[in-house]
């Protein structure tokens, strides 16, 4: 168990495992994060694969509708870029420092007991600097990331010999499942796309969309922001359904509240 986790206790939760997504998920689309990130795209296409500046964004915006991100538009396409260098520009150049520790949410993350998950199309550098940042570096048993999805790729003779694997493709959702080895129908699947939750509905996850208020036909949860999923989701805890659960959920709503209430309220 992971050392941000309290011990497993007697419960009839309906869920055996979280995977939550990362960016926009675990912290706000607000920080300015996404858009630095915007920018370093920019900046690489011009830097590094010669576009004027003045086409760097609508080829950005192209990239991603067309092939899921700007890396996999780009080797699809016939250029040479290596990943590494690609994520050295786009996240390395990233203001890390407009993400701030939440300590709400690490005290929500250390009163679930059951086994949580970091799935991300970010290289893991990223991942575990933003997972820092936030004070969460120890609260996650396993992650999966680019590298994880994309094993194969720095061998490649040629830049179409292994396309790019990301969310939301079936492909990205198969080896999670299989890395995790997760029971998708005892899995929440937290994550800010609603073409990401998408493909996690159809493998079979149970699904919470992130950062919205409105709820879409795939999405079983929705809910503001992640530190408001006790109240979206309780049975994380126990199954309210469930009479011989009434002590542990009067517990946990008391540990709940104490998490959501603010220090010195």
């Amino acid at each position: 168990m992971d050392s941000c986790s309290k011990s497993a206790r007697e419960s009839s939760s309906p869920f055996d495992s979280l995977v939550f997504d990362l960016d926009d998920t675990l912290y706000s689309s607000k920080t300015g994060i996404g858009e630095a990130l915007k920018k370093n795209i920019d900046d690489f296409l011009v830097e590094r694969c010669g576009f004027a500046p003045d086409k760097a964004s609508s080829l950005r915006v192209e990239l991603f509708k067309t092939y899921g991100s700007s890396l996999a538009g780009l080797r699809a396409l016939g250029y040479d870029v290596d990943a590494d260098d690609y994520h050295s520009v786009v996240h390395g150049r990233l203001p890390y420092h407009l993400i701030k520790p939440d300590s709400q949410l690490r005290n929500l993350l250390r009163s679930i007991p059951q086994r949580k998950i970091i799935f991300t199309n970010s290289d893991r550098i990223h991942a575990m600097k933003a997972l820092k940042r936030l004070g969460l570096e120890d609260c996650f048993d396993q992650i999966v990331c680019f590298e994880t999805m994309n094993p194969d790729l720095s061998r490649s003779a040629r830049p179409d010999e292994f396309p790019v694997v990301l969310k939301p493709s079936p492909e990205a959702m198969r080896i999670t499942l299989r890395e995790t080895s997760v029971d998708p129908c005892r899995t929440l699947f937290l994550d800010d796309n609603v073409r990401n939750i998408a493909a996690g509905k159809a493998v079979g996850l149970r699904t919470v969309l992130v950062g919205k208020t409105v709820k879409t036909k795939e999405a079983d949860y929705t809910l503001d922001a992640v530190n408001n999923l006790p109240k979206a989701v309780p049975e994380i805890w126990v199954d309210p359904n469930d009479d011989g659960d009434q002590i542990i959920i009067s517990s946990t709503r008391n540990e709940i509240d104490s998490i959501l209430t603010p220090v010195g309220a």
